[in-house]
């Protein structure tokens, strides 16, 4: 995730990051602008369409779907940004969880191994958390306490561990059954906050929709010099480029940030977060 100052208004108009999407467009809008440039010298000075009355009257057809189309991309940046939040107030509760759950557990176990194994299984939650949203099998970030099979489910393998640990610490009279119950609903939340997680994750954008919106972009500016030649001639060039950009770039956008658990510049701080997490428990459990 970039971290940035949002006053600095001459950083942000004259630097360009690798999350820019003027970087991405670039090749487009430059053929765009090719053919922006064909289409006004095929018309001005072989077909000679300037005056044909009916031509002239194409860019009314531009003031309809440009409406239409900027409710289209409002809706998508919103349903993306929706699913940003939503994630990054689920990785909160993780980290909330994790915390009352290590510092409930410093006041309720009193043996040294179980809280050694609290210190470092609660954290393994959010890294195989993280490992399973990425879906990625380098698990050298997580504590050696478990013999963890990566063709099972990584997270409900540190839960059912930790559960374990619990229901034996209650039946050996370490933990009495209120403070089971205690403990028992802060594992449930990780648990919870999870299975949200895979919710964003496995449930993307209709791609109906998607695919709807890119070839509309894609029919609206392709067709915006035949009706603005007349009014532009050469100078309809950087105009078409120009909404090419802000319309490609609403959709780079929100395809970018509707699934946040990934590793692009704008997607959530996730490794900051486990790491955190990490260094909180291993705090209060120390």
């Amino acid at each position: 995730m970039i971290n940035y100052n949002p006053k600095d208004w001459f950083v942000f108009i004259f630097r360009f990051s690798k999350a820019d999407t003027f970087r991405k467009l670039l090749p487009l809008m430059f053929g765009v602008g090719v053919y922006a440039g064909i289409v006004a010298y095929v018309e001005l000075n072989f077909l000679h369409l300037s005056e044909t009355q009916y031509i002239r009257n194409v860019g009314m057809m531009h003031s309809v779907l440009g409406f239409v189309i900027s409710l289209l991309l409002v809706f998508r940046t919103n349903t993306a940004y929706d699913r940003w939040w939503e994630g990054r107030k689920i990785w909160g509760g993780i980290t909330n969880s994790s915390r009352n759950l290590a510092i409930k557990l410093q006041a309720i176990a009193t043996d040294k191994e179980d809280r050694r194994f609290f210190r470092l299984m609660v954290p393994n939650y959010a890294f195989a958390t993280k490992c399973l949203l990425r879906e990625n099998e380098d698990f050298h970030e997580l504590d050696p306490v478990l013999d963890l099979k990566k063709e099972k489910h990584l997270p409900n393998q540190v839960a059912t561990a930790m559960y374990g640990r619990l229901n034996t610490m209650y039946t050996q009279g370490r933990i009495d059954m209120p403070q089971m119950l205690v403990l028992n609903e802060e594992l449930r939340a990780l648990t919870e906050h999870c299975g949200a997680c895979e919710r964003i994750k496995n449930t993307p954008i209709p791609y109906t929709y998607s695919v709807f919106i890119k070839k509309f972009i894609f029919f609206y500016v392709m067709t915006l010099p035949f009706g603005w030649v007349f009014s532009l001639s050469y100078y309809v060039i950087p105009v078409v480029i120009l909404i090419l950009y802000a319309l490609a770039s609403l959709e780079l956008i929100a395809e970018e940030i509707e699934n946040p658990f990934g590793t692009d510049p704008n997607d959530l701080p996730v490794d900051q977060i486990c790491h955190n997490i990490r260094k909180h428990v291993s705090e209060v459990l120390a």
